[in-house]
Formats: C-alpha cells, structure tokens, sequence
C-alpha cells in the first residue's frame, strides 16, 4: 500500500469517527436544543364531560415552570404532570404552557363543555 492510500483511510477514518461524535452529540442533546415539548395530555379538545372536574395528566419534558390556566403546578424529573381542575358549567378552555430553562416555550389549548347532569 502506498503513502497516499494510507493517507486516505487516515483521513476517512478520523471523518467518520468526527461524524459519529457529532451525531452523538445531537441525540444526547436533542430535547435541550429542540426545546420543551407538551405531549401525551389526556384531554381531547372538542369533548363534552359530565364530571364537574377533571384529572389533567401529561408530559412536559425539560420544563422548569408549568402553568395550568395560569397557576403553577409541578413536574417531575421525567417531565411528567397530574393535577385536577374544577370546571365551570358550559363551556371551559384548559391552557397549559410550559418554559425551559433557555427560554422556549409551548403552549396548547383545550377546549371542553362540561354538561351538569339534571339532579332531581
């Protein structure tokens, strides 16, 4: 093999184990460079609940601050969220944001009906 052959698979070599550690380092670090991500919420925007309240559940990975119509509640280490809310009679909108600690944002919306039963 000649001296420029070995340079080559030298260089290659040092290039693919440069890109296998940077795409390393992107999966390691996705969710803090994507930011914070509110998923797998119980509700269905749209529903029409008979109960006067409802158990609100879900994930917020990487959040520092969560707020559920305005008030704080707490996460845990995995991100993960439960709290109940009373709701109104008609119609309720349930708003949920969250905040990492670089600043991003999201934010979802949830719109029930709570429908009071006729008590006799």
């Amino acid at each position: 093999m000649n001296q420029n052959a070995k340079k080559i698979v030298k260089i290659a070599g040092f290039s693919i184990f440069f890109v296998l550690i940077i795409f390393y380092a992107f999966f390691v670090s996705k969710d803090l460079i994507l930011g914070v991500k509110i998923k797998n919420v119980n509700l269905i925007d749209g529903a029409t609940v008979a109960e006067s309240t409802i158990k609100v559940i879900g994930n917020a990975r990487n959040a520092i601050n969560l707020t559920l119509n305005g008030r704080e509640i707490s996460v845990d280490e995995q991100g993960n969220f439960d709290e109940t809310i009373a709701l109104l009679p008609e119609y309720n909108i349930i708003n949920i944001k969250a905040r990492d600690k670089f600043g991003y944002m999201d934010e979802k919306n949830y719109k029930l009906i709570y429908e009071a039963g006729n008590a006799f």
